[in-house]
C-alpha cells in the first residue's frame, strides 16, 4: 500500500511538473486550476468587502490605489516585455484601505490587496507603503496561496491523488479556501504564509517596488520601523525571520533590484 501510494505521488509529480516563479526562478508545485482558485478567491473576496469597514480617509485611500496600480502596471509590463504575460492572466487588481489598527496587510489570488490603516504609521509615506504593497503584489505574482493550496491537497488526498477528477479536486478547493485564504466569520482573519513564502514575497516585492519607480532603500527601514513596535510581535510580522536577519537579505538583495531602478519622483 505504501509502495503504491508514493508511485501515485510520483505519478502526480511527474504529470502536474513544476512551474516557476517570476524573478526568483523557484521551482513550485502547483495542482490546482489556476480559474477555480481565481473564481474562489474572487467571491470570498466579494464577501469580505460587504462587511468590511472601509476606511473613510480619501486620501490615504487614493494613495493605496495610486501605489497599488503603479506597482501592478509595473509588473504587468515587466511580464509581457519577457514572455510571461500568461503569469498574471486573467488577475483583477483591487487595492482597498479598511479601518483597522492592525499593522497589517493581505493579498488574495489574483490580486486582491487589502491594507490596514494601522500599518500607515510605519510606511509615513508613499515610498514607505510601496513597501508593503510591493510585497503583496509579490505574494500573488508568485502563486502563494496556490502552492499553499497545493500542500494542503496533496496532504489531504494522499495516495489518491491519481484517481481524484476534476469534480473532485474542485471540491477540495472550495474546501481548502477558507483555510488557506483565512477568511471566516471574523473580517481579515488571515493565516500567515510561511518563512519562505515571505521572504520571496520580501525578495520580489523589493524588484517590483523599484520597477514602479520607488527606491528599494526605503524597505530596510520600513521594517525597522514595523520591528520596533515593542513586545507584541504584529501579524504581518509573525512568519517573518528576525530583524538582523532581513535586514541582511534586503542588503543582499538590493543590487537586484536597483538595477530596475528609474526614479518617478
Amino acid at each position: 500500500m505504501k509502495t503504491m501510494r508514493k508511485n501515485a505521488i510520483i505519478f502526480l509529480l511527474a504529470v502536474v511538473g513544476c512551474t516557476t516563479v517570476p524573478m526568483t526562478g523557484r521551482k513550485q508545485l502547483l495542482l490546482v486550476n489556476n480559474q477555480e482558485v481565481l473564481t474562489s478567491s474572487f467571491q470570498q473576496y466579494d464577501e469580505y468587502l460587504k462587511t468590511a469597514p472601509i476606511a473613510k480617509d480619501k486620501a490615504n485611500t487614493d494613495l493605496v490605489v495610486k501605489v497599488g496600480k503603479r506597482i501592478a502596471a509595473a509588473v504587468e509590463q515587466y511580464l509581457a516585455n519577457n514572455g510571461m504575460a500568461d503569469q498574471i492572466q486573467d488577475y483583477k487588481w483591487e487595492f482597498h484601505l479598511v479601518a483597522d489598527a492592525a499593522a497589517n496587510a493581505f493579498c488574495m489570488p489574483g490580486g486582491k490587496i487589502v491594507v490596514y490603516e494601522g500599518i500607515l504609521p510605519y510606511t509615513k509615506d508613499e515610498t514607505g507603503l510601496a513597501v508593503v504593497l510591493g510585497h503583496e503584489v509579490a505574494h500573488a505574482v508568485a502563486k502563494h496561496s496556490n502552492e499553499r493550496m497545493s500542500q494542503q491537497m496533496l496532504v489531504a488526498l494522499g495516495g489518491e491523488l491519481v484517481e481524484a477528477g476534476t469534480s473532485k479536486k474542485s471540491a477540495l478547493i472550495k474546501e481548502l479556501a477558507p483555510t488557506v485564504y483565512g477568511l471566516g466569520a471574523q473580517y481579515a482573519l488571515i493565516l500567515p504564509y510561511s518563512r519562505s513564502h515571505e521572504l520571496e514575497a520580501d525578495h520580489i516585492g523589493l524588484i517590483f517596488m523599484a520597477m514602479a519607480g520607488y527606491d528599494p532603500h526605503a524597505a530596510e527601514t520600513f521594517w525597522t520601523r514595523m520591528s520596533q513596535q515593542g513586545s507584541k510581535l504584529p501579524e504581518f510580522l509573525s512568519t517573518h525571520p528576525s530583524d538582523d536577519s532581513r535586514a541582511a537579505k534586503i542588503r543582499s538583495w538590493l543590487p537586484e533590484a536597483l538595477k530596475f531602478y528609474k526614479p518617478v519622483f
